[in-house]
């Protein structure tokens, strides 16, 4: 299975360009206080040259009427991430996704487990790892992007106790708080292809061995 890629936290273009060269499959920008924010009109000028097959995502927490309209029609993104609450009182174009953030000690709706969702700790953008067993009991019902405390050392860990949809990182990719290093950022994507290809070995040996026995009993 191929796990959604998000990196998070860009501020620079070289930090976007990184991202993209290294495959992952979504770019998140900042818009709620973090040494990561960005303005919309800079989040829509070092995404300018994302291709249309990564998602941009713009993530807030708790913002105003007035400051997501200025983030949906300067920035434009593909997908609005937000605490799961906020859904309740902003109006979303119908084509902007919605990726809802469910905080570690909450139960997630049954509505927000129709679609993707992302599951952190208490905090954003501080690297505080939850609970992958409480995780992966939530990661079962949905399709759970995995956020939190996550780095190029165990994400691999945690794909193999999680089994996400998707995993979400962003200070584990600096070299400095908002200062993203690419290196970082191409061993993190690698590690988590690295184990999605062990994954699919094991898979495949697994049917080998399956059908061996049934060979045998037939």
């Amino acid at each position: 299975m191929k796990r959604l890629v998000k990196i998070c936290g860009l501020t620079h273009i070289a930090s976007v360009d990184a991202a993209v060269a290294a495959g992952a499959d979504a770019v998140g920008f900042v818009f709620s206080d973090s040494a990561r924010k960005v303005t919309a009109r800079h989040a829509a000028f070092i995404a300018n040259r994302v291709p249309r097959n990564v998602l941009r995502v713009a993530v807030m927490r708790h913002p105003t009427i007035e400051q997501w309209r200025e983030v949906e029609t300067i920035f434009c993104p593909d997908v609005l991430q937000t605490d799961v609450t906020d859904f309740d009182y902003l109006e979303i174009s119908p084509d902007i996704v919605r990726w809802p953030v469910v905080r570690e000690g909450t139960v997630p709706a049954e509505d927000v487990l129709h679609g993707v969702f992302v599951y952190e700790g208490a905090s954003s953008g501080r690297g505080e790892q939850v609970d992958w067993q409480v995780a992966a009991d939530i990661a079962k019902k949905g399709r759970m992007i995995l956020a939190g405390g996550l780095d190029g050392n165990n994400v691999g860990a945690a794909i193999r106790k999680v089994s996400p949809y998707g995993v979400d990182v962003s200070s584990a990719v600096e070299s400095a708080p908002g200062v993203k290093d690419a290196d970082l950022i191409h061993a993190f994507v690698a590690a988590v292809r690295a184990t999605e290809a062990l994954g699919a070995e094991h898979e495949s040996l697994k049917s080998i061995v399956e059908d061996a026995a049934k060979d045998r009993l037939q």
